[in-house]
């Protein structure tokens, strides 16, 4: 009997045993893993796993990390650890990580260490000290923290990993940086198609427009294309379409909306009535690029004049808009003319003072990381088509009507607008402290064609940041009424950009409102991003910010909360439509009436202002986007933070990248948002919680143990009571 249920044991432990190790075999391969924070931040996010996953070339990444570091060091190296397992469990076949040995015992250093500390050098990668406590005595420890990512020949390092804050973010933005044109054009299944749509038609007005070499286009821009496609592995594809040889063509120009060019019977009947298009697209499934071939101007006297762009620059166009169109190494336009602010530096303020108010190094250094930097001055150039978004900071000069009609004809293309608008211009000098003048640039007036508007008022908020004063000015804190704090109740979190953006500041700002029923006739949608909190008012008509002279109102008259950024998309109407072109820079460019002398160049040019463009002017958007706040502040230094951790940096951040149409990298960024505030409670609540924990829950301590004595005693009783029958 002993003997059997003996090997029944056995028999049972057999099988136990090969159960748990084929649940341990089973969870090498399939396994999962839960992540229950709110936020997921422990998680990769889409954009990580799309980065690591259509990898086309090796990538490797080389971590040196000093070993059994104290707390805080040692969970930033083991959520290193699980981040990068994380990345290789959702990479492909070349996605590669490991970790050297950088430890050394005190006096005692093996020659694996000592090599490995010399590779981690030649790489950039260098020690830092740290401090750490042992006992009670503070001690300092050289440690390596750094990781260096390889991708071909191009090297891209991490040098300084004292923390877990958007290490996710710089790993994966470091790795699109390598993942250049080369992996991603190999990675394309379907080619790129580059369409030259061009009218034959159009030979016989050539040199009447001036452009002699037009015939020579459609051979030239082969020759360019053929040259390319060598540089990007076959990748691209060239079509030429003539419109002039069949309705088939013709829809083809009318399906890209190409401009088209109408003429009458010319030079005494030997041009006959006709017409032609002319432009170029790029296509890539179902993404387009227009590329305009032939700039239009109206000059004053001389009239229409036509530009062909120039041969030697397109190679460089179609290169960056190759790169736009397969997001790759994407810009950022930024309007540098019209007295914005300069993204470069601040050179052009005098003082200190004001070099250090109008500086936005931080922003161009934060933009940087994730963009290429185009400046544009319209006063010389044409907004590139390469261009998916345009940042428009502060201007204070007035803008021309041909520098407002680019703007516009910008955002009817689908492109979008990032806008930074002050509504006064204030005066620094020493005798006008203080000053504020009413601004006005003329782009006021495209915005409220729009169906936006900019109050000439700047918001006050009982909700603001106080600042600490010195004791010799009494101690104690002063509200600074124009730089609210907007909490999380007032900042939309529905949108996927903004949802853990829970707290931020403004300066100097000022309300905005909408025209609905213009917003709704053209079925625009607006979203407000965030507003001022129920107790803000309005400081117009005599502005002045000195702190000691701000009055809150009396009681709760005027106080309300005020929309202070929005972000509108939707096909917005032309502000030029029907209206025509405007004159290109006409105080510049107009010639003197004696200079027009000769008949034949009048003649010339009366017969060219009867070529028509059809696409001169497009009348209505394709899901354009502006994003507006009335507030120059929000981008310059007092407010965003250089390592772009705060969360001002991390809105500014985001809104750019979801107007590029990067919304999944946002989303990314601002999931790592450590910024929690308390929920805002009354005064009451607060009081009741505060007697609670002081005096609540010691009597509810003495309560349990009463009642638990109680139950003893009864318990007692009742056993007394049964010994006793």
């Amino acid at each position: 009997m002993n003997v059997k249920r003996r090997s029944g044991n056995y028999v049972k432990f057999f099988i136990y045993l090969v159960i748990i190790v084929l649940i341990n075999v089973v969870g090498i391969s399939l396994f999962f893993r839960v992540d229950l924070t709110k936020n997921k931040i422990y998680s990769l996010s889409d954009a990580s796993k799309k980065v690591v996953s259509t990898l086309s070339e090796p990538l490797t990444i080389n971590v040196f990390f000093t070993r059994n570091l104290p707390a805080p060091h040692n969970n930033t190296e083991q959520y290193l650890h699980d981040l990068l397992e994380e990345y290789s469990a959702y990479g492909n076949q070349y996605f590669n990580y490991r970790f050297f040995d950088v430890s050394a015992e005190e006096n005692d250093i093996d020659k694996e260490t000592t090599k490995n500390q010399e590779l981690a050098k030649n790489y950039g990668i260098y020690p830092l000290q740290i401090r750490i406590i042992k006992g009670d005595e503070v001690k300092f420890q050289r440690a390596y923290m750094g990781l260096v990512l390889i991708h071909g020949d191009i090297i891209e390092r991490i040098p300084n990993i004292t923390s877990t804050d958007r290490l996710e973010y710089k790993i994966t933005t470091a790795i699109k940086k390598l993942n250049n044109k080369v992996s991603a054009f190999l990675n394309l299944k379907d080619k790129i198609q580059i369409k030259l749509i061009y009218s034959s038609s159009l030979n016989v007005v050539s040199k009447l427009m001036a452009l002699q070499d037009l015939p020579e286009l459609p051979s030239k821009l082969q020759a360019i294309v053929e040259k390319l496609n060598d540089k990007f592995y076959g990748k691209i594809e060239f079509e030429y379409h003539d419109p002039s040889k069949g309705k088939d063509m013709e829809a083809i120009a009318k399906k890209y909306e190409i401009m088209e060019l109408k003429w009458p019977s010319l030079s005494d009947g030997k041009i006959q009535p006709g017409k032609g298009s002319i432009g170029l697209v790029m296509e890539h499934k179902e993404k387009v690029i227009k590329i305009p071939l032939i700039h239009v101007f109206r000059l004053p006297l001389v009239g229409t004049h036509y530009e062909l762009v120039n041969m030697e620059e397109i190679e460089g166009i179609i290169n960056d808009n190759l790169e736009s169109l397969i997001n790759i190494h994407e810009e950022l336009g930024y309007l540098a003319g019209n007295g914005t602010l300069n993204i470069f530096g601040s050179s052009q303020y005098g003082s200190m003072m004001a070099r250090q108010q109008g500086d936005i190094s931080s922003f161009y250094s934060l933009a940087s990381q994730g963009y290429t930097i185009k400046t544009i001055d319209l006063k010389d150039d044409i907004i590139p088509s390469s261009l998916n978004c345009l940042i428009i900071a502060r201007p204070t000069e007035n803008f021309t009507d041909y520098e407002l009609f680019q703007i516009d004809q910008f955002l009817m293309k689908g492109k979008n607008l990032a806008i930074f608008l002050d509504s006064f211009n204030e005066n620094r000098s020493p005798n006008q402290p203080n000053a504020f003048t009413p601004l006005n640039t003329g782009l006021e007036k495209l915005l409220e064609y729009y169906g936006i508007t900019i109050k000439k008022s700047l918001v006050m908020d009982m909700n603001c940041y106080k600042q600490s004063l010195p004791q010799n000015f009494g101690g104690g804190e002063r509200p600074i009424y124009f730089a609210p704090l907007i909490k999380n109740k007032f900042i939309n979190n529905e949108l996927g950009f903004m949802r853990n953006i829970k707290g931020l500041i403004a300066m100097k700002i000022s309300p905005l409102s909408l025209n609905m029923d213009l917003l709704k006739e053209n079925n625009i949608t607006a979203h407000t991003l965030f507003s001022s909190s129920e107790d803000a008012w309005e400081m117009s008509g005599q502005i002045n910010l000195n702190p000691m002279f701000i009055k809150p109102p009396s009681k709760d008259e005027g106080k309300q909360s005020f929309p202070l950024a929005y972000i509108a998309e939707g096909k917005f109407p032309s502000y030029f439509e029907g209206k025509g072109m405007p004159e290109k820079r006409p105080d510049e460019s107009a010639p003197k009436e004696e200079e027009q002398t000769e008949t034949s160049d009048r003649k010339s040019s009366s017969e060219l202002t009867k070529i028509e463009g059809s696409d001169k002017i497009l009348s209505r958007a394709n899901n354009g986007k502006i994003f507006i706040v009335a507030s120059s502040e929000m981008i310059k230094n007092s407010l965003l933070d250089e390592e772009g951790a705060g969360p001002n940096a991390i809105f500014i951040m985001n809104v750019l990248d979801y107007l590029n149409n990067k919304e999944e990298i946002a989303v990314m960024r601002s999931k790592e948002q450590r910024f929690n505030p308390l929920h805002e409670i009354g005064a009451v609540t607060r009081n009741f919680i505060k007697y609670f924990n002081i005096a609540g829950l010691p009597a509810l301590v003495v309560l349990s143990g009463f009642f638990v004595w109680l139950h003893r005693k009864a318990r007692k009783r009742r056993i007394q009571m049964i010994f006793q029958q």
